[in-house]
């Protein structure tokens, strides 16, 4: 089977089996090394299917891929990422396979797939750059310059995460901030002289009552203490207890009013301190920054003939946040049509691979033929 987009053309069968070789090199974040040879078998694609070798991009051990695609100035960036969050070994129980019309496989759907349909709607274009970079699941460490300053070049930014339910493309992600709450308190012995201690572990419950009650259901902000750990030994009252705070926010301005609560947490109990350390990682994609080439996808895909396009806005983060937050035009959610993104049923429909490439191809095109202007730009 394969997909046209004007004399364009791409096969089903072609598209899986690059999907199959990017899945079955696994590379989790934190393992550089796998990290390193999963960029060298996605690099040998790209190869392939772009005609050239890609700009290697190590930074702090992590290997990140570049492609400028034809002799032009960059205009549009292809953005992807090739680590995954699935530990080596996963192949083992989690075989990389298609069956029934469904590829299964870790990091199939987040997002083996998504890389590979950058890969192919870019060949032989111009202007075009695919960034893929090595460490989006742990929070753009090393990358997140390399791509903020991609966005800044690029007219548009279109990101091959998955998609949302049903296809849909994210058009809203919201902003993500971390924190640790740090308690100190004072030692004693629990059985003997209890009273001599100040219990850190009590003075954290104080702080996660005080942290979960700054979410704000009415806006969308959601603050949750997530991972923690409070003392050392069963009988020592404990002098020290911490907690992760996870914060999801619409707008910049919630992420900004959490950001000072935050840091605004003070002790409950005498003799007891409390520190704050991390703050706003990702700004919000908001629906500003995607409206343009919205409107320009769904008029892309009525002029193919292609099922009507879905759109939704999601708690979960992207890269597209940060192209978002330099003022590029971004549209993310247009990768692979499946489901169970980190999760053991993680899934690619393979009838919407090609249609799916499609589209992306013919909206580059598109974009790269009459460019949509920058949120809040004159008209």
């Amino acid at each position: 089977m394969s997909t046209t987009a004007g004399a364009w053309a791409v096969g089903t069968d072609t598209l899986v089996a690059d999907v199959v070789t990017l899945v079955e090199c696994e590379s989790p974040t934190s393992d550089l090394a796998a990290v390193a040879a999963s960029a060298e078998v996605v690099a040998g694609v790209g190869a392939r299917v772009l005609g050239a070798e890609p700009e290697r991009i190590v930074l702090d051990g992590v290997t990140h891929l570049r492609w400028r695609v034809g002799a032009g100035p960059s205009r549009v960036l292809l953005l992807g990422h090739h680590d995954t969050v699935w530990p080596l070994g996963s192949l083992r129980t989690h075989p990389c396979a298609v069956e029934d019309g469904v590829l299964r496989g870790p990091g199939c759907f987040d997002m083996a797939a998504g890389v590979v349909m950058a890969l192919h709607a870019a060949a032989g274009l111009d202007g075009v750059t695919v960034l893929v970079t090595g460490d989006e699941e742990v929070g753009s460490l090393t990358s997140r310059e390399l791509v903020e300053d991609e966005a800044r070049r690029a007219e548009a930014v279109l990101v091959l995460e998955a998609s949302a339910d049903g296809g849909a493309l994210k058009t809203e992600r919201k902003g993500t901030s971390t924190y640790d709450v740090h308690v100190t308190g004072r030692a004693a012995h629990a059985g003997l002289e209890p009273e001599r201690g100040v219990n850190a572990g009590v003075e954290l419950a104080h702080q996660l009552l005080a942290v979960a009650g700054l979410g704000d259901a009415t806006l969308g902000t959601t603050v949750v203490p997530t991972a923690g750990s409070v003392g050392t030994t069963t009988n020592t009252v404990p002098a020290s207890a911490h907690v992760a705070v996870d914060v999801r926010a619409r707008t910049r301005e919630e992420q900004e009013r959490v950001d000072r609560d935050v840091r605004a947490l003070r002790p409950v109990l005498d003799g007891a301190a409390v520190a704050v350390s991390g703050g706003v990682n990702r700004p919000p994609l908001d629906a500003a920054s995607s409206q343009a080439l919205w409107e320009r996808a769904v008029a892309v895909t009525t002029r193919l003939g292609l099922p009507d396009l879905t759109r939704a806005a999601v708690g979960g983060a992207s890269d597209g946040n940060l192209t978002a937050g330099v003022g590029t035009p971004t549209l993310d959610g247009l990768g692979a049509v499946g489901g169970g993104a980190h999760a053991d049923h993680e899934h690619v429909l393979v009838d919407a691979l090609a249609p799916r490439t499609a589209l992306l191809r013919a909206l580059v095109e598109d974009l790269l033929h009459a460019p949509v202007p920058r949120p809040g730009a004159a008209s």
